[in-house]
């Protein structure tokens, strides 16, 4: 192993791992990435919750107690998954104490058949914070127009979020913006601004993932020239609206009051495109106060052979801005392609939510004890 991974950590970047289950939280595993790999944070979501309860029988004196008791498939995963949850809160609390809460983070998800729907996304955002029980806990949104109100309302409300599935500009801009508009409903209701925090989840490898098919599909040398250009420009051009809007005046009146920025998150990381180098959206989206949220194959990619270099954000956004207006000249629709990946993002976990209830379901039947 290299020390890439300090070095990272050392530019500024939170090492978060994109990844729980039971069986890394028993086995010592967290631990011990927290300890040696400069893992500081964790996130969740369906799919990652689906693949665990799926895989080996971690869960199974916990299900077959939930199967006892008779309770529905969605309570049954709410019990398993905030205990995960949960426990993995407690592992991570040494860090969270020592950066004074902002790091030491665990995301956990509301259902994302809610996607759509603000009023009952805000209700259960109050009830995973409430079952989760722990300050070092964010609760997920996605940034779809009817979660940015839910984003100000839970915030208002002290609880910190991830803002999940940012794809957009545009979009990004409308999180920061109801981020803030949380802090000011929190600062009027007398909360203290030091304790809510959040992060803003910028996908990156699916914005290559699509446009590099449509430049595939034209097959000039120009399209061709531009494949692996667009998500590392996306995501620079979101690091420079995050600087303006964090240098605001609105922001200078919350940050007296001792809030906290909403830091940009790199997720979807780890390359869909063998061609590319396995640490690419690692190595190139270094610049301070952000968090990369890594899979574990990615974490162990940069340990071993990343190129961290330092500042690889600064002083890059005159090209990004050429890289995507030349992809745009050559027919592309960024704004198709954003709102595409956004839809395609809720579809997704749904999908995986739907087999979590269906594989869940199953084993609540293999588990229940006989009557008695």
């Amino acid at each position: 192993m290299t020390d890439a991974l300090k070095r990272l950590s050392d530019e500024g970047v939170a090492i978060w791992l994109d990844d729980l289950s039971r069986q890394r939280i028993t086995s010592g595993n967290l631990a011990e990435l927290i300890d040696q790999q400069h893992v500081v944070g964790v996130t969740t979501n369906p799919s990652i919750f689906q693949k665990a309860i799926s895989d080996g029988h971690g869960y199974d004196q916990q299900v077959s107690d939930l199967a006892a008791r008779k309770v529905t498939v969605e309570e049954a995963i709410r019990m398993i998954t905030t205990a995960d949850v949960r426990d993995a809160a407690d592992i991570l609390r040494p860090v969270f104490d020592a950066t004074g809460g902002q790091d030491g983070r665990v995301s956990i998800e509301v259902d994302p058949r809610l996607a759509h729907h603000t009023t009952p996304t805000i209700a259960e955002a109050k009830q995973l914070a409430w079952l989760v029980d722990r300050p070092n806990t964010l609760i997920k949104i996605p940034a779809t127009k009817a979660g940015l109100p839910a984003i100000t309302e839970v915030i208002g409300k002290g609880i910190s979020v991830n803002v999940t599935l940012i794809f957009s500009l545009e979009r990004y801009r409308e999180v920061m913006d109801a981020y803030l508009a949380g802090l000011e409903k929190a600062k009027a209701a007398g909360l203290d601004l030091a304790k809510i925090h959040s992060v803003a989840s910028f996908f990156v490898s699916r914005v290559d993932a699509e446009i590099d098919k449509r430049l595939e599909k034209l097959g000039t040398d120009e399209a061709k020239a531009l494949k692996g250009k667009a998500a590392l420009a996306n995501a620079r051009l979101a690091y420079q609206a995050y600087e303006e809007v964090f240098s605001s005046e609105r922001w200078a009146a919350l940050d007296k009051a001792r809030a906290n920025k909403q830091r940009p998150l790199w997720a979807s990381t780890g390359v869909k495109d063998p061609a590319y180098k396995d640490t690419l959206y690692v190595d190139e989206l270094v610049a301070p106060g952000t968090v990369n949220t890594m899979p574990e194959a990615t974490l162990v990619a940069t340990g071993d052979h990343g190129r961290i270099t330092g500042d690889t954000v600064h002083g890059t956004y005159e090209q990004a801005q050429a890289d995507l207006d030349a992809i745009g000249a050559l027919g592309i629709s960024y704004d198709d392609v954003v709102q595409l990946l956004e839809d395609e993002g809720v579809e997704k976990f749904e999908a995986s939510w739907n087999d979590l209830l269906k594989s869940t379901e199953a084993e609540l039947k293999r588990l229940a004890p006989s009557e008695g």
